[in-house]
C-alpha cells in the first residue's frame, strides 16, 4: 500500500470513529485513538510496519502545533495572578505521583514480582518509572477542552498545570536517571554536569521559541492586515522552524514550540486572531492525525508480560495526581470545583513520556532493564490515552464547564 493511500485511510478512519464515539457522548479523540489501534500492524495488519516507521515527521508536525497552542494558553496576566499557585500545584501533584509510583513499584518488585535479583536494580527501575509518572499529555486535555468549548477555572487550571507538567517532568527525569545509573553500578552521578546539561537544553529551547515569537510579532506589525491564509502559512512555518532549529542543536524541541506559543499570545498584537484561526481551520485535522497516529504507534504486545506492573503504575500515578492536587488546592483555599475535578484532566500520558523512555533504551547502563521499562511505559500510555480523555470530559462535565452538543 502506498504512503498517500495509507494517510488517506488513516485520516478517514480516524474521522469516522471520532464522529461515532461522539454519538455516545465520548470525546472524539477516544475514537481517533481507537482508529489507530484498529489499524495497528500488531492487531489488524491493515497498515504496514514500514508505514508506521515513516510517520514520525507527520507526528512531529502535529505535536508541534499542539504544544504551540498549549503555550498560547499561558497568558502573562493570568500567570501573574495564579502563577505561584499553579507551580506549587504542579510540583505537588508531580512529586506525589513520583513518591507513590516509586514506593508501590519497588515493593512489588521486591516482594510480589521479583523480576530482578538485585535490590539496586529494583531501586533503579523503580526510580526511573517514578520519574516518568510526573508528565501529563497536555494534547489530550487540550483536545477535549477545544471539542467541548470548555471555559472556567477547572479547564484553565487543567491546561496550565498540564503545560508546566512537562517542564517539571523533564527536570525530575533528568536528575533521577543520573542517580539510577549509580544504582546499576555505572559510577558516581555527576550532578553538576547533569544540571548544566538540563539548563542548557531547556534554556536553549526556550530562547529559540522566544526569539521566533518576538520575530513573529514584528512581522505582523510591519505587514499588518494579512489575509487568513497567509497567517496560517506564517504560523506553520514558524512552528516548524522552532521545532527544527531546537532539534538541530539538541535542545528540548517541544519546549521551543510551547515558548513560541506563549510569546505569541502575550506579545503579538493579533494573537487572538492567530489562535482562533488555528482552532477553526486546523485543530480538527491536527487532532485526527496526531491521536490516530498515536494509536498506530502503540506496541500492543507490550501489554502482555508486564500487565500487573502496568496496573500498579497507573493506579499509583492516578492516586498521586489526585492527592497532590487535593492537598495543594486545600492549602491555597481554591475553588472547591478545582479541588475535586482538576486531577481528572491530568491522567492522559503519551508522547513525551514514550520519548524519554526511548532515550533510556540507548543508555548502556539500562541494556538489561530498558525493555522492561519500555514495556510498562508503552502499556500504561495505551491505557492512559484511552481513559484519560474520558476522565477529562467527566471532570469538566461535573464542574459544569462543558457545553453538551445537541
Amino acid at each position: 500500500m502506498n504512503i498517500i493511500l495509507s494517510i488517506g485511510i488513516l485520516i478517514f478512519t480516524g474521522y469516522i470513529l471520532g464522529e461515532l464515539v461522539s454519538k455516545i457522548k465520548l470525546p472524539k479523540i477516544s475514537g481517533y485513538i481507537l482508529a489507530g489501534v484498529l489499524l495497528n500492524p500488531d492487531l489488524s495488519g491493515i497498515m504496514s510496519s514500514s508505514f508506521v516507521e515513516h510517520t514520525d515527521p507527520l507526528l512531529t508536525i502535529a505535536l508541534s502545533f499542539i504544544t504551540f497552542s498549549i503555550g498560547g494558553s499561558l497568558s502573562a496576566a493570568q500567570l501573574r495572578k495564579t502563577g505561584g499557585k499553579l507551580l506549587t500545584l504542579t510540583l505537588l501533584e508531580s512529586l506525589f505521583a513520583f513518591v507513590l509510583v516509586f514506593a508501590l513499584v519497588f515493593l512489588s518488585l521486591r516482594f510480589f514480582l521479583p523480576l530482578f535479583h538485585s535490590v539496586n536494580i529494583s531501586l533503579a527501575v523503580s526510580l526511573v518509572l517514578a520519574s516518568l509518572a510526573a508528565p501529563t499529555d497536555p494534547s489530550a486535555t487540550l483536545a477535549v477542552i477545544h471539542e467541548y468549548k470548555a471555559r472556567g477555572a477547572v479547564s484553565s487550571t487543567m491546561l496550565e498545570i498540564a503545560a508546566f507538567d512537562d517542564l517539571v517532568g523533564i527536570m525530575i527525569y533528568t536528575l533521577v536517571t543520573a542517580f539510577a545509573v549509580f544504582f546499576v553500578g555505572q559510577g558516581e552521578p555527576d550532578i553538576g554536569k547533569v544540571i548544566l546539561q538540563l539548563l542548557t537544553n531547556m534554556g536553549g529551547a526556550l530562547a529559540i521559541g522566544a526569539m521566533l515569537g518576538w520575530g513573529f510579532g514584528w512581522i505582523v506589525r510591519l505587514f499588518p492586515r494579512q489575509p487568513e491564509g497567509t497567517l496560517i502559512v506564517l504560523t506553520f512555518g514558524l512552528v516548524s522552524l522552532s521545532y527544527g532549529i531546537s532539534e538541530y542543536f539538541g535542545f528540548e524541541s517541544l519546549l521551543a514550540t510551547m515558548a513560541l506559543g506563549a510569546v505569541v499570545t502575550n506579545w503579538n498584537p493579533i494573537a487572538d486572531e492567530i489562535f482562533k484561526l488555528i482552532e477553526r481551520y486546523t485543530d480538527e485535522l491536527i487532532f485526527v492525525i496526531f491521536f490516530t497516529l498515536s494509536g498506530l504507534h502503540l506496541q500492543l504486545a507490550s501489554l502482555g508480560g508486564s500487565a500487573l506492573l502496568i496496573g500498579i503504575y497507573i493506579l499509583a500515578r492516578g492516586m498521586g495526581k489526585f492527592a497532590g492536587i487535593y492537598a495543594g488546592t486545600l492549602f491555597f483555599r481554591m475553588d472547591r470545583k478545582v479541588t475535586r475535578y482538576t486531577a481528572g484532566g491530568l491522567l492522559p500520558q503519551g508522547g513525551i513520556v514514550i520519548g524519554l523512555a526511548l532515550l533510556l533504551t540507548n543508555e548502556p547502563a539500562f541494556a538489561d532493564t530498558g525493555s522492561t521499562i519500555m514495556g510498562i511505559v508503552i502499556g500504561a500510555a495505551l491505557i492512559h490515552e484511552i481513559i484519560g480523555p474520558i476522565a477529562s470530559r467527566m471532570s469538566l462535565k461535573r464542574a459544569g464547564e462543558i457545553k453538551e452538543k445537541s
